[in-house]
């Protein structure tokens, strides 16, 4: 993302209550609010074909040892350097995938939201638990 999307994002996170205006730190409960509650509805999910990708939601590593149901094929962020084969599933930004492969922290925090946006209730009620995990432990680490 250019500099000027970053601080326009930041703005409007601002703005909906989302950051804290002082620090420019996230506000855990209320983003948290609105992930879960708000996320499908502004980014709802756009599924593909088949074709060459990074895995997310339940094929990413940060949850795939809970869901190993191999009998459809894996989601992906479509990126030309991916190397699994599987459902498209468009990912919030364009450039997610290599923003995800610099920073494995956002990939998985990426997947997570992924799961989030697009996944069975048994998958979202994961990413749920693991999202909340990370954003209070990152909270608790900065208080």
């Amino acid at each position: 993302m250019s500099p000027s999307e970053v601080h326009a994002a930041v703005r409007r996170s601002t703005v909906a209550g989302l950051v804290d205006p002082a620090d420019r730190r996230p506000l855990v409960a209320p983003l948290l609010d609105f992930l879960l509650h708000g996320l499908a509805y502004v980014f709802p999910p756009e599924r593909g074909e088949l074709t060459r990708g990074m895995p997310t939601a339940a094929a990413a590593p940060v949850l795939a040892s809970l869901f190993t149901d191999t009998t459809e094929p894996a989601t992906v962020w479509p990126d030309p350097e991916g190397e699994v084969r599987g459902v498209a599933f468009l990912p919030l930004y364009r450039t997610v995938p290599e923003a995800a492969r610099r920073d494995p922290r956002l990939y998985d925090l990426l997947a997570l939201v992924d799961l989030l946006r697009g996944g069975r209730a048994r998958e979202r009620a994961a990413a749920e638990a693991e999202l909340c995990k990370r954003l209070r432990a990152d909270e608790s680490s900065h208080a």
